[in-house]
């Protein structure tokens, strides 16, 4: 069974940076499509980054220029390095891993951007 972990998430500054974490169990991690999505209170969940099993990027436009999305195939990791983060970007965010039609999600970590 598939299962995904994040980690990394706190509170931080504006223009400050987080580095989020999403560690894969349960099956072959090199297969699947990665991406972090995020939602904020009171609004729909959306894409943040994603990543192929390639290692091809795709960014939304709200974070193009300071977030990056990186994946470790011999840890089963995918990572988020946020910079520059804007109070605009505290949400919960969560990891999802895609293979053949099935999605699974993790449990999601908040990031919070305050002074």
């Amino acid at each position: 069974q598939v299962q995904l972990v994040e980690s990394g998430g706190g509170l931080v500054q504006p223009g400050g940076s987080l580095r989020l974490s999403c560690t894969f169990y349960g099956s072959i991690f090199s297969m699947y499509g990665m991406g972090w999505y995020r939602q904020a209170p009171g609004k729909q969940r959306e894409l943040v980054a994603d990543i192929t099993s390639g290692g091809t990027t795709n960014y939304a436009d709200f974070v193009k220029g300071r977030f990056t999305i990186s994946r470790d195939n011999t840890k089963r990791t995918v990572y988020l390095q946020m910079n520059s983060l804007k109070p605009d970007d505290t949400a919960v965010y969560y990891c999802k891993g895609g293979w053949s039609r099935k999605d699974y999600w993790g449990q999601g970590t908040q990031v919070t951007v305050s002074s």
